[in-house]
């Protein structure tokens, strides 16, 4: 091991160490489910913002986007537009009803259990289907941040010869430290780091584009160092509407990538920080610093991207290009200890991308395990030791699945993080959105509507039906359009063909509007 990997893994180690004593810290005041899953509902405005931001980016803001950029172009920019404006809509229109409404009906601490007590759902149907839902979707969500952490590793330690044995020592490392925090601190301790992780991996992703494009053009201009890399065009490698070679990117391709902004309003792991915020005002200082987290973050993203193609040394390739901004701090931050140190603090912000999703989704499917499947349906007289046992228990399931689906170390994060955030989007964000603001909304509309989101995705991304392919490859079209469009549809059609919800359902839903908590 060079003395490079020794200074590197210093900061790593100094790092993970601070996570797992944080965990230790908050373990003392988990007393019960309410604390461990929603913190008691006192989350501060910037814990909240920066908790729920950088929970939803994960490894994916700094491995998955630029790596799309830096093969295609600023044509990928589209996503981050999506994105940008479903974070807006998501902390404007969401964000304060929900929280408010989640304790009105009956303190819901899970989103399964708000659509049980919103719609009165005395069998606990919504509930199960909700808890089956996120047990998948997370599962597969968590299997793109361990393989994050796992490809962090390999290309910061291997060889062409070892990459694969690097990738699973890497993937062990990453599953493990999540794990324990998560495991020991709840809620309170995922939001505590998720801050933190979120300050760092704003300081570093804001940071090492802009050396690295100083670096990249004190001796010639941006458009000849892309030429110089392989870039035939630079002017449609830079274009938000063209391709490399000069044709027009489609609109199929555009609208795919603007609709992962509809993802927001049903992604459980950024909707559990609104009903987590202690106040009103609260809320509005979380959604000011949230957005301009997200703003400044997503601009920076793309610009690795960019850069990265012009500045690196080595060119990469479609299955390498997800490291892009790995690849970018080595090379930027090399020649002497000082610099690899810093270097490897600014890796720590990749790390830190990677934990805080995953801890946040390990804790959200232990929710849904222990106050949905087992408190709510299973063994309804459980005693909270004995459901905070299971949730816990449901946190080390969760990521041994999810470590072996992250054990191939070909798989795409892009693709990975895109299959649970159709499948969230579309179960779930139509049966938020009314449940929050349509009074008529009922019972068998809401588990209909959900049904056919989620199955509308896995069929569309996982059933070769069109000649061998799946529709997704033979379209291009993404499976969230298509979900979150059937799931609306259902939703309002049967809701009107069922009966209108009763007086008590009808007088809750519109206490909201003028509750103050």
């Amino acid at each position: 091991m060079t003395t490079n990997n020794i200074i590197v893994i210093c900061a790593f180690v100094a790092y993970m160490l601070m996570m797992i004593i944080i965990g230790v810290v908050y373990s003392k005041s988990t007393k019960n489910n309410e604390d461990y899953f929603l913190g008691g509902r006192n989350l501060g405005g910037w814990t909240a913002a920066l908790s729920a931001q950088a929970s939803d980016m994960s490894g994916w803001l700094l491995m998955g986007l630029p790596g799309s950029i830096y093969l295609a172009g600023t044509g990928e920019v589209w996503i981050a537009i999506g994105l940008l404006i479903g974070t807006v809509l998501n902390w404007y229109i969401v964000s304060a009803r929900l929280r408010k409404y989640t304790i009105v009906a009956g303190n819901s601490l899970t989103i399964p259990s708000f659509f049980q007590n919103r719609y009165r759902d005395k069998k606990g149907i919504i509930k199960i289907v909700s808890a089956v839902i996120v047990a998948i979707f997370f599962t597969v969500y968590t299997a793109s941040a361990f393989s994050s952490g796992a490809k962090l590793f390999a290309t910061l330690f291997s060889s062409e010869e070892n990459y694969e044995n690097v990738y699973l020592i890497g993937l062990i490392i990453a599953a493990l430290v999540i794990l324990i925090y998560t495991f020991m601190g709840g809620f309170k301790a995922v939001c505590t780091t998720d801050f933190i992780q979120g300050m760092l991996m704003l300081i570093a992703i804001m940071t090492v584009p802009i050396f690295a494009y100083i670096a990249l053009t004190y001796n010639e201009g941006f458009a000849s160092a892309l030429s110089a890399k392989g870039v035939q065009n630079p002017a449609n490698f830079l274009s938000f509407v063209k391709n490399d070679d000069g044709s027009t990117i489609s609109a199929v391709s555009v609208i795919s990538n603007l609709a992962w902004g509809l993802g927001y309003f049903g992604m459980p792991h950024i909707l559990i920080r609104f009903m987590a915020v202690k106040s009103d005002a609260e809320i509005k200082k979380s959604r000011k610093v949230a957005i301009v987290w997200v703003i400044i973050s997503l601009i920076a993203s793309c610009c690795i991207g960019l850069v990265s193609r012009g500045y690196l040394t080595t060119e990469l390739t479609s299955a390498t290009s997800e490291t892009s901004f790995i690849r970018t701090i080595q090379q930027l931050f090399s020649g002497n200890g000082l610099l690899i140190f810093i270097g490897g603090i600014f890796l720590c912000g990749i790390l830190a991308a990677i934990m805080s999703t995953a801890d946040s989704q390990l804790l959200v499917t232990a929710s849904a395990v222990s106050e949905d499947m087992y408190k709510g349906v299973i063994k309804k007289n459980a005693t909270e030791k004995n459901a905070l046992f299971v949730g816990k228990i449901a946190v080390i399931v969760v990521a041994v699945i999810a470590f072996f689906i992250a054990l191939d170390p070909n798989s795409s994060i892009m693709g990975l993080v895109s299959d649970a955030w159709a499948g969230f989007g579309s179960a779930f964000g139509p049966v938020i959105l009314l449940a929050l603001f349509w009074k008529r909304s009922t019972l068998a509309g809401a588990v209909s509507g959900m049904a056919v989101g989620a199955l509308t995705v896995i069929f569309w991304d996982y059933i070769p039906v069109a000649g061998g392919e799946t529709l997704y490859a033979s379209t291009g079209l993404y499976s969230l359009i298509l979900g979150f469009a059937f799931g609306l549809i259902v939703n309002l059609v049967v809701s009107l063909c069922t009966k209108k919800p009763e007086k008590e359902i009808l007088d809750e839903f519109d206490s909201i509007k003028t509750l103050k908590i």
